[in-house]
């Protein structure tokens, strides 16, 4: 059964699952969410709590013996295991498949990790695990989404935000939960009242660290021109390193022309992300990318940020700003000519 962090205390009040599968794309949520599951555990009776890192180095005779670790005077088990960031091999997921056979009713497995795909969803593993259990989809609501996702948390904390302070505070903290719970007890703090006005946070929060450079060249790859833009703007505004980010977008830009090399020698496009060992998470933006600008395009682009890179190093008095707000323009563009 699938479930959302919002639907999760109700969930919660029902009898415990057996298995419970946190995956997403925001460490806010899914650090509540096992915290949530957790705190049900232990009010039910779970009190040991036991964590494995599924990697390399793995041992898993340790996780199942916990699960056989039966005794009259055995307390109730929370075995928790974290999955890699770029996927399970083939050898994980059969033992993680094992490992169903194990589990009873003194025992919850709660495993967690990155955002799944439809085909992982569809996986053996997942499906022997979901049989009796609960997934909870923790990914970062979209921007359309968020600012009732803010007023939601907001009225959780006794804060009554008018429309204006809610747009705001959903463009500052756009792509960052974390940021965002810090900035409302921070307001929660200062104003007793719960009234958040326009005035009130622009007059209380900085701006500061809402956006990171990567988070730049996340929107960059999947295209998204005004979101770009507003993050740019940002980090200009924050004062950061020009170079830093001419440095990263080349690094992305140098990858993506890698791949459509690869591509072109008839290699399949898993292959080749595996290759490279691109995360899952990254996989469908750097398609999203790939479909959207061919090596002809990518070379040209190339081009035009070592263009803006050595106007930067000298002529010490250019503004190499106004350059990467069109070069991010240029980028999210779909496949057209550009002349070099």
């Amino acid at each position: 059964m699938r479930t959302y962090p919002d639907q999760l205390a109700q969930q919660l009040n029902q009898p415990l699952r057996q298995t419970y599968l946190v995956f997403g794309s925001d460490p806010l949520l899914k650090l509540e969410a096992r915290d949530a599951i957790a705190h049900a555990a232990r009010a039910q009776g779970f009190e040991e709590h036991h964590k494995f890192v599924i990697d390399g180095q793995l041992d898993w005779q340790e996780v199942i013996d916990c699960c056989q670790a039966l005794s009259l005077f055995a307390s109730r088990q929370i075995i928790e295991l974290t999955c890699p960031d770029n996927g399970l091999t083939s050898t994980q997921a059969k033992q993680l498949t094992e490992l169903a056979a194990y589990l009873h009713p003194d025992i919850l497995l709660l495993v967690q990790g990155e955002r799944l795909n439809k085909k992982q969803e569809s996986a053996k593993w997942f499906s022997a695990l979901a049989q009796h259990g609960l997934y909870v989809v923790c990914n970062t609501p979209e921007a359309r989404h968020l600012p009732r996702f803010i007023e939601q948390r907001c009225r959780h904390l006794g804060l009554k935000p008018d429309q204006p302070a809610l747009q705001l505070l959903a463009q500052w903290h756009e792509g960052n939960l974390l940021a965002l719970v810090q900035s409302l007890h921070i307001l929660q703090l200062l104003y007793p009242d719960g009234a958040l006005t326009l005035p009130r946070i622009e007059s209380s929060l900085s701006r500061h660290h809402h956006f990171t450079p990567f988070q730049l060249t996340d929107a960059l790859l999947a295209g998204k021109a005004q979101r770009a833009q507003r993050i740019l703007d940002q980090l200009r505004a924050e004062g950061e390193e020009p170079t830093l980010l001419l440095r990263l977008i080349q690094k992305e830009l140098k990858q993506l022309y890698s791949i459509q090399e690869q591509g072109q020698k008839g290699r399949p496009l898993n292959a080749i992300f595996d290759q490279f060992r691109v995360w899952q998470t990254r996989r469908p933006m750097l398609t999203a990318a790939l479909n959207r600008l061919n090596k002809a395009r990518l070379t040209t682009l190339l081009r035009r940020l070592a263009q803006i890179e050595i106007r930067l190093k000298t002529d010490f008095g250019s503004d190499p700003w106004p350059d990467l707000q069109y070069f991010c323009a240029l980028m999210t563009q779909a496949s057209e000519p550009l002349t070099p």
